[in-house]
């Protein structure tokens, strides 16, 4: 008999067991705190020892820049929220790479590494031109959050007042040029109207990254389950949000209260004195608050979506690293097992988790860039 290296037989069971979170804002602790992401750390919800303890080895690193940062100023931003990702790759290319396709991801995660999609949370990041979303591209970022906390001059956002009535015409064009170029259109912080403008105009399948259910969280931006079913008709995915106001509705008054009465101060800074601005108030909303939500709240969500567009469409979005109060029981990303044994005690199959814990999500990114 021939002898067969052991590696051929352990990579196709890695590739087997793709594990995706649509969002996490990782990034943010090491661009702003130069977090050594190979270490186990004792704060922040992520680094690569825990999502290796988690299984999830494709995450979607978001590059967030705050709505305060404004036109060429958010694309600097952007620029060393990417640069400080790529100090990661260049400094330990044997655990980490950069995935471009899904293919990549299959690759990556098949070698043992871990897999990382770079995406932007708000367009306000292309400051208006689809030149600058083209060069994002050319760097690698596959995905992006149309707005964020405000409305961008060309969409409306779900936390801010209408203003466009959904997307502009510019808007419009910036979802076709997405579809052209493979980038994934990312609908978690737009107006109901803007989602729906979104579906009308896409020839490609969406995802809410990090998103829940608004009949359980009556939060706007929680979607409905309308807004769910079109979802799964559009053969998207919606990654459920653990946040804590996301999930439970006490959570949940509490966030619209503090989303109400927040007077949006817009700091007058630009380089190095707004980065300190963003860096402070990182530091400051990142505070653990006290909180109702748990690991059965996530649960609950995540069957909600599938009972409404079905067991293909649902995955999970975290927003470790970007929300103060994890879920009891979910406190960080090698949690993640409670989480699939909680699915198996309802009755999920394997399968099905495969299917929510990665599968679903690697589909779209297949599908949206070809490969």
């Amino acid at each position: 008999m021939r002898f067969i290296p052991l590696v051929f037989i352990i990579l196709p069971l890695y590739a087997q067991n793709v594990g995706i979170d649509s969002h996490i804002d990782t990034a943010q602790r090491v661009l702003i705190d130069h977090a050594d992401l190979t270490q186990r750390s004792t704060v922040g919800h992520v680094d690569i020892p825990r999502l290796r303890e988690g299984g999830v080895n494709a995450p979607f690193f978001a590059l967030w820049v705050p709505t305060y940062y404004k036109g060429s100023e958010a694309v600097r931003r952007t620029l060393d929220l990417r640069d400080a990702m790529q100090g990661l790759f260049d400094a330990h290319p044997e655990q980490i790479a950069l995935a471009l396709t899904a293919a990549d991801v299959e690759r990556i995660t098949g070698s043992g590494k871990i897999a990382a999609i770079l995406a932007i949370e708000g367009g306000h990041q292309i400051d208006d031109d689809l030149a600058v979303l083209r060069i994002y591209y050319r760097l690698g970022i596959r995905a992006m959050t149309l707005t964020h906390f405000r409305n961008t001059d060309w969409a409306d956002s779900s936390t801010d007042k209408p203003a466009h009535n959904g997307l502009t015409d510019f808007g419009k064009q910036v979802v076709r040029e997405m579809n052209r170029l493979g980038m994934i259109v990312d609908i978690s912080h737009v107006s109901d109207k803007t989602f729906s403008d979104v579906l009308a105009v896409t020839s490609k399948p969406v995802i809410a990254s990090h998103s829940s259910c608004r009949a359980i969280s009556d939060v706007p931006r929680n979607m409905t389950d309308d807004m769910i079913r079109a979802l799964g008709k559009n053969g998207g995915v919606i990654g459920i949000n653990f946040g804590e106001g996301f999930l439970n509705p006490k959570d949940g008054e509490l966030l619209k209260k503090a989303i109400d009465s927040i007077s949006y101060h817009e700091p007058s800074l630009t380089g190095k004195a707004l980065d300190a601005y963003a860096a402070d108030e990182t530091h400051r909303d990142m505070k653990p608050q006290p909180a109702f939500a748990t690991l059965d709240d996530a649960v609950a969500h995540i069957d909600h979506a599938v009972k409404l567009a079905g067991i293909d469409h649902v995955g999970i979005g975290s927003d470790f690293d970007g929300i103060s109060s994890p879920p009891k029981g979910l406190e960080d990303i090698s949690k993640m097992p409670a989480l699939k044994a909680a699915l198996r005690k309802k009755g999920y199959s394997e399968p099905d988790i495969s299917k929510i814990f990665g599968g679903n999500t690697l589909r779209v990114l297949r599908e949206v860039t070809g490969k």
